[in-house]
């Protein structure tokens, strides 16, 4: 997979005459972001979406999740796509499919359905956020250098995440949750314009049919995913196994795994090609990242208990952690873009740095969590996760880049957002709240006799307000225990690390250029077909 290290020319072809050469590139950074802002439902407006309608919080996170698998099955289909279609032709289905979606989402009760909507609209999101960046990748390097790429690209992606979050946290405050369907349809809008008044229909290369692509390998890998995350999102609602529900379910699981396999050992062309799980490193990669995952998935169940029920802190208190937490976005970001395309060093020292930032951020929750401090205090910790969540995603991405060919790169992508952004999460929030499930009800034993004494001694004592205060001291020590295991669990992983061989070298190879993958893809098929 070599390519040219010498600069290649920039150019936007794309872009009627009269636009300026230097705001061409940040016409499509604002696109990015635009589609990076979007999602079907938003995290930000959970709690007054859940008062309002009847959708419970499991409802509500299976359409965060159906997003998120969206996006990651899609990314075998990018460049499919790019050579099939102008690069206008996919930016406006993209943003009209993102419209239609948010205009839609607020309305839909029946919840297949509503999940049906975010898992299209997580895949016009990524289309149309690949579009963008790819378009832009030689104006970011003129090597097309992974090193910089790679961290400017995470810049937008979880710069928006955090910032989308704000946003409609603050229109859910002040008007109401749907406003933030409302403001993306409005930003939607914006950009259909100025694809329809600023860019042409342009083509670099010669048109390449949709022909050898297999949709029902497709869908079949998509049932597994959205399967799966179901199964452990809503478990601990069925208490798991116990349930008729689930036990089907994982027949359900077993029976479309085996489907998805044998498709893809018995066909010429399947969505996901046997060799690509042969590539060494791949799968210590694929575990380690599932693993990372899950220690950060403490974000979404140990956090949120802590700053609901412990500190009852409401939407708009919480919510200024997301400051500390765009700031280290930032950090990382450019701190892995310093490590490994300005000073060169190695890469997996780099991770270790990233598994490094997850201990600090488990080990500093574990000893700053109390009902005595302030909100400030937590900005460290908060800081911690998200510079080693920007510093390994980009960093990940980067050895995948390294391991694999061109060719299998992108299912290899698809696989590694599987588990990066469904997967390690939802597993990992699984086992939180059985944690949670299992030691607050131990702590209650433990500690129940204190309040018995307490009651019965002091008969002034409110009994409704001292079982308030001992049930949120009892989930405090639970969240505290949890986040010290899983310290544990960390900094084990770190330590086994560091005497992992390095996966890759620290010179990256070069990605060719469109007109290289192209004729790479139709050779192939080419190929198959003789």
């Amino acid at each position: 997979m070599s390519g040219s290290t010498h600069p290649i020319p920039f150019s936007m072809p794309m872009f009627r005459g009269f636009v300026p050469e230097r705001i061409r590139p940040w016409i499509y950074v604002f696109f990015a972001v635009t589609f990076q802002f979007s999602g079907g439902l938003y995290l930000g407006t959970l709690n007054q979406m859940m008062g309002e309608t009847t959708l419970m919080r499991e409802d509500l996170l299976m359409c965060l999740y159906a997003n998120l698998a969206g996006m990651a099955i899609y990314f075998p289909l990018l460049f499919r796509m790019k050579f099939r279609f102008t690069n206008k032709t996919l930016l406006c289905a993209s943003a009209t499919g993102v419209l239609l979606c948010n205009l839609l989402a607020p309305h839909i009760t029946f919840l297949p359905l509503l999940w049906l909507v975010c898992f299209i609209e997580g895949m016009c999101k990524i289309q149309g956020t690949f579009e963008c960046m790819s378009n832009i990748q030689l104006w970011m390097s003129p090597t097309r250098d992974f090193t910089v790429f790679f961290p400017v690209l995470h810049i937008v992606i979880l710069g928006s995440m955090q910032l989308s979050d704000l946003l409609a946290t603050y229109l859910m405050y002040y008007y109401h949750w749907d406003y933030m369907q409302l403001f993306i349809s409005g930003i939607m809008m914006i950009d259909l314009l100025v694809l329809t008044v600023c860019t042409r229909h342009f083509r670099m290369f010669k048109k390449l049919p949709l022909f050898g692509i297999d949709w029902l390998g497709a869908i079949l890998w998509a049932m597994l995913l959205l399967e799966t995350a179901y199964l452990f999102n809503y478990g601990d609602w069925y208490d798991w196994w116990n349930s008729p529900v689930i036990r089907q379910l994982s027949v359900a699981i077993f029976v479309t795994f085996f489907f998805c396999v044998w498709r893809m050992f018995t066909i010429h062309h399947p969505y996901y090609e046997p060799k690509m799980w042969t590539y060494r490193h791949l799968l210590p990669v694929f575990i380690l990242i599932t693993l990372v995952e899950m220690f950060f998935a403490a974000e979404h169940v140990l956090e949120e208990v802590y700053l609901e029920e412990v500190m009852h802190y409401g939407a708009m208190t919480s919510v200024q952690l997301d400051w500390p937490a765009l700031a280290g976005v930032l950090t990382g970001c450019i701190f892995a873009y310093w490590w490994m395309h300005v000073r060169h060093f190695n890469y997996l020292r780099l991770i270790i740095v990233g598994l490094g930032g997850i201990v600090c951020y488990l080990s500093g929750s574990y000893l700053l969590i109390s009902t005595d401090i302030h909100i400030s205090q937590l900005y460290l910790p908060i800081f911690c996760r998200s510079f080693a969540y920007a510093v390994l995603s980009a960093t990940f991405m980067t050895c995948l880049e390294e391991i694999m060919s061109f060719q299998h790169f992108f299912q290899a992508l698809s696989v590694f957002n599987m588990l990066h952004m469904v997967m390690g999460g939802v597993v990992g929030a699984a086992i939180y709240t059985r944690g949670l499930a299992y030691y607050i009800p131990d702590n209650i034993a433990h500690y129940g006799a204190v309040i018995d004494n307490v009651v019965s001694s002091r008969i002034s004592v409110p009994i409704q307000h001292s079982m308030e205060t001992f049930m949120s001291q009892m989930m405090e020590i639970s969240v505290k225990q949890i986040y010290g295991w899983t310290a544990y669990a960390c900094i084990f992983l770190c330590l086994l690390f560091l005497l992992y061989d390095a996966p890759i070298r620290k010179e990256l190879k070069q990605i060719p250029n469109w007109q290289k993958i192209r004729k790479m893809i139709a050779e192939s098929f080419a190929y198959k077909k003789g």
